[in-house]
């Protein structure tokens, strides 16, 4: 039997009930129609306001069809009704000007609930505010938030717009020493307060003492040729498989891939119109023939037929969410038996590493790619095998050479 995780989260201003789980489209229509709950792109879940009514359908409809794990939401309220004095089964939603209690998400993760203290309620709404003006992507803009929230949460009653550098050095020390955060993920922290303190509060030049930790060189996680036969073979739904075929063939993040329209897939050109991409970057991609043919099979034969995106969710009629397909990849790669840690992005450095065995020049698959930098591309000479089959170990010549003993 499934199971299905009731967590709270804070949602467009009040306290909302997450419904976690994996892919199901039955749920999905029960959820939607019975209970009216509502997809949260922000924190990739199906939602209801948190009220006792509420609950009650979510649980009338869930009831028998699947595993139910109500402890973190049950202890969220226990800690409410002590907070609070309030003995209620399930509180009303909180005003806006109580303190926010929110519960970030991050990809394949949930983090712990963190409290904004009343004093620094206006710094995450003029944060948003810059962003927004300065058309910062939304993926940015949510990065950017959520690290600021943990900061926020963790300095508690301390106003942030009175922190001092040195006070910024401990925090981040903090962060490196104490709650072990990876160099990237440090990097972003620091993006994030960087941007806050310098382009919203306009203190110049903030972070001139504040030192960067060095970035890991990490090559590029890849799939061989038999692995990704048995990827592709694994996975049943034809939506499904075009989906991942078009990451694959053309080398696309799986934002691009969901994002794509009907109208981006040019037959006559053989081209894909890559709209938008990373860094705002609109870019040609080679269609390849044999991706056409699938595609132009998988638009006739999937039910409802896609109007506007290519692959459409049967839910919303909108673009496909990333989270649904990075889990149909995750779901294809436990099927086949691949024991590799990669996730979805990995087709993508797949792509680019078997054009550069086939001998493509590394200039083409920069633009490909969609790189800025050329250097970006180059990480992925460190893994292409063409030059490497022919360089012969010494041992070799030593052991045809010698009388060595086995």
């Amino acid at each position: 039997m499934d199971k299905v995780q009731l967590k709270p989260i804070f949602h467009k201003g009040r306290e909302c009930i997450g419904i976690y789980y994996a892919i199901s489209f039955t749920i999905n229509g029960l959820l939607r129609s019975k209970a009216g709950a509502s997809w949260s792109q922000t924190h990739k879940c199906w939602y209801v306001p948190l009220s006792r009514e509420d609950y009650k359908k979510v649980c009338s409809v869930l009831k028998g069809r699947v595993e139910l794990d109500e402890q973190e939401l049950r202890r969220y309220l226990e800690k409410k009704k002590t907070d609070n004095a309030v003995k209620q089964e399930v509180p009303d939603p909180v005003p806006v000007n109580e303190p926010i209690v929110i519960q970030p998400v991050k990809t394949g993760s949930v983090e712990p609930v963190v409290q904004v203290h009343p004093i620094n309620q206006g710094v995450l709404p003029a944060l948003k505010q810059e962003l927004v003006l300065r058309a910062y992507s939304s993926s940015t803009i949510k990065t950017y938030i959520n690290e600021v929230r943990v900061f926020l949460g963790a300095i508690g009653d301390h106003p942030a717009a009175t922190y001092t550098t040195q006070q910024l050095r401990d925090y981040l020390q903090y962060c490196f020493e104490q709650l072990k955060l990876s160099e990237n993920t440090l990097h972003s922290r620091i993006n994030a307060l960087k941007f806050y303190y310098e382009q919203v509060i306009k203190r110049e030049k903030f972070f001139w003492d504040i030192p960067r930790p060095k970035k890991p060189m990490q090559l590029p996680k890849l799939l061989n040729e038999d692995e990704l036969a048995r990827l592709f073979n694994s996975i049943q739904n034809k939506k499904h498989k075009a989906i991942l075929f078009t990451a694959y063939s053309a080398g696309l993040r799986v934002s691009e891939v969901v994002n794509l329209k009907l109208a981006d897939i040019d037959g006559k050109r053989m081209q894909i119109h890559v709209r938008h991409a990373k860094g705002k970057k609109d870019r040609y991609v080679n269609l390849s023939p044999v991706l056409l043919d699938i595609l132009r099979q998988y638009v006739k034969m999937v039910s409802p037929a896609p109007k506007e995106y290519l692959f459409e969710s049967e839910q919303t009629g909108k673009a496909y969410p990333t989270r649904t397909v990075q889990q149909i990849f995750t779901n294809g790669k436990k099927k086949a038996g691949i024991m590799k840690e990669v996730g979805i992005h990995s087709l993508r450095h797949s792509f680019a590493t078997h054009l550069l065995d086939k001998g493509t020049d590394i200039r083409y698959i920069k633009d490909l790619l969609g790189h800025f930098d050329i250097k970006t591309t180059e990480r992925y000479l460190h893994v292409s095998k063409k030059q490497l089959v022919n360089v012969i170990s010494p041992f070799d010549d030593l052991w045809k050479g010698q009388n060595l003993e086995w």
